[in-house]
């Protein structure tokens, strides 16, 4: 199955003869850096993509700018496809799970074809290999050395797993939110050391441009701001929206709090997610492990119908060419949203169900992680800036 399916994919990514237009932009970053250019000041490819991530992250996208083009492309393919053989085995562990290889290899032959997974393969992004990071991080025993470490250095890349710490901070783990903080901090001293320019440029400037990012309003975006400005048929839902987030927010870490370790966790990310101002469809690699979660609680069904959500690409069904995701009839607009009204699903359900969806209380995480693993208890389609469209402004940067 895995050969297979690895297989399609090779084959229908060199027919289309992908651009992996996001791998091009860490490429001219680290290029931006080795060469001693301005770093935000750049736009590379047809859809005039600019630099968006932390100075920590181009330091870390240097070595991209001494590959050939093929060779960089075919490097993300295979470490993609390898990040998520890692995620699922790491997911497994994550909800106690002890599965034959053949199961391990059976996953990740199916999670090829999950719409996060093959946007991320797609666009030559890194949000497998973050989120390994830091699931490995939050799988690691109590009082590991450095315990935090990983948090905190998947936040000074994209920011968005800082609230993780938070989520430490909240669940009386002190040591391991301070070890993550400093870790981050860390990474911000680092790239202004080295770059002290651009670090001025993107903390005080770049920070806040928004529409630098992308059009918050196309289909690409999961996230709440996403979804209220297609439901509101405006480009800006401003003040509806920070309202919406700030509810959202507060329920789900309020709800995370509560949670046993897994659903705490997966409350944190899908609340990280909703929250963004920009959460592309890619962003969702998260579902790996929901999945894995839920069929270790004997969900079935729940796991089936969840799978399906994010392997059937309604987003792309409904029309989205130019400035059309404004302007979807109230029956599209569930199909035009199906991470974001899921992710606001789960939050419900778990706060109504007092932290989880388990039938009872299953060992921490932690706890789980320092014994032997047991048995369970318990259409292709691109982002705004590569559609074939006269606008190429919609989308205009990876994220």
């Amino acid at each position: 199955m895995l050969a297979l399916s690895l297989a399609a994919l090779t084959a229908l990514c060199a027919a289309l003869r992908i651009p992996m237009a996001d791998a091009l932009v860490y490429r001219a970053e680290g290029a931006a850096v080795a060469h001693g250019t301005e770093l935000y000041g750049f736009t590379v490819t047809r859809w005039h993509l600019p630099a968006t991530y932390p100075p920590f992250a181009a330091l870390l996208f240097v070595p991209t700018a001494w590959l050939p083009v093929p060779v960089l492309k075919a490097a993300f393919a295979v470490g993609n496809a390898l990040l998520l053989a890692l995620l699922v085995r790491l997911s497994c562990r994550f909800a106690r799970i002890a599965p034959r290889p053949a199961a391990l290899l059976a996953a990740t032959a199916a999670g090829l074809w999950l719409e996060p997974v093959f946007q991320t393969l797609l666009f030559g992004q890194i949000n497998l290999a973050l989120t390994c990071l830091v699931l490995w991080d939050l799988t690691r025993p109590p009082g590991s050395p450095g315990k935090g470490f990983g948090v905190g250095i998947a936040a000074g890349v994209k920011l968005t797993p800082a609230l993780f710490l938070l989520y430490a901070l909240l669940t009386g783990r002190r040591r391991e939110a301070a070890t993550g903080a400093a870790t981050f901090a860390g990474t911000v001293l680092l790239g202004a050391l080295v770059l002290p320019g651009a670090s001025a440029d993107f903390w005080t400037r770049r920070l806040y441009e928004t529409d630098r990012v992308g059009k918050a309003w196309i289909v690409d975006n999961q996230s709440l701001q996403g979804l209220l400005a297609r439901l509101l048929h405006t480009p800006a839902p401003g003040a509806v929206w920070m309202a919406v987030a700030a509810a959202v927010a507060a329920a789900g870490l309020w709800t995370a709090r509560r949670a046993d370790d897994r659903w705490g966790v997966l409350v944190t990310a899908i609340t990280a997610l909703l929250v963004s101002p920009i959460s592309w469809s890619h962003h969702w690699v998260w579902c790996v492990p929901l999945l894995a979660v839920l069929v270790a609680e004997g969900r079935t069904r729940t796991a089936v119908a969840v799978a399906a959500v994010f392997a059937a690409r309604t987003l792309w069904l409904v029309p989205h060419q130019g400035d059309l995701d404004l302007h979807l009839p109230w029956w599209q607009q569930p199909l035009a949203s199906p991470y974001a009204l899921l992710g606001l699903a789960q939050v419900a359900v778990c706060l109504r169900a007092g932290g989880g969806w388990s039938r009872s209380s299953p060992r921490p995480l932690n706890a789980a992680a320092r014994q032997s693993p047991g048995r369970p208890e318990g259409a292709l389609q691109g982002r705004g800036e590569l559609r074939e469209q006269p606008t190429t402004t919609r989308r205009r940067t990876p994220g």
